[in-house]
């Protein structure tokens, strides 16, 4: 009993740990693109310097880099800030979603 307790615990963190970082950063990275023409750019730097952290704490370098460079290019470059916004956002895949491994997922 306390076996299935335990990795019922650590499952539980896990998905936790998943939802207090990427699924918050996904929702904060969507927020910010569609609401992008009624932000100032120093709010989409602060904006993107934050969801850049929570891509860190959630191990995500990558994705981490590249909105911490798209936060650095706003103020200056917004093409070159969209590009890297869309690389960021290409890389944050649901691959990282801790899924069971026996279950199947239907997209339609």
């Amino acid at each position: 009993m306390e076996l299935s307790r335990q990795k019922l615990r650590e499952k539980t963190l896990k998905r936790f740990k998943y939802v207090k970082t990427c699924v918050l950063a996904r929702e904060l990275c969507l927020l910010i693109r569609t609401n992008r023409v009624s932000f100032n750019p120093e709010d989409v730097k602060d904006c993107c310097g934050f969801v850049s952290k929570l891509c860190k704490d959630a191990g995500c370098q990558d994705q981490s880099e590249l909105c911490r460079k798209a936060s650095e290019v706003v103020e200056s470059n917004e093409q070159e800030y969209l590009e890297i916004c869309q690389q960021s956002c290409m890389k944050c895949g649901e691959e990282r979603r801790p899924m069971p491994k026996n279950k199947t997922t239907y997209v339609a």
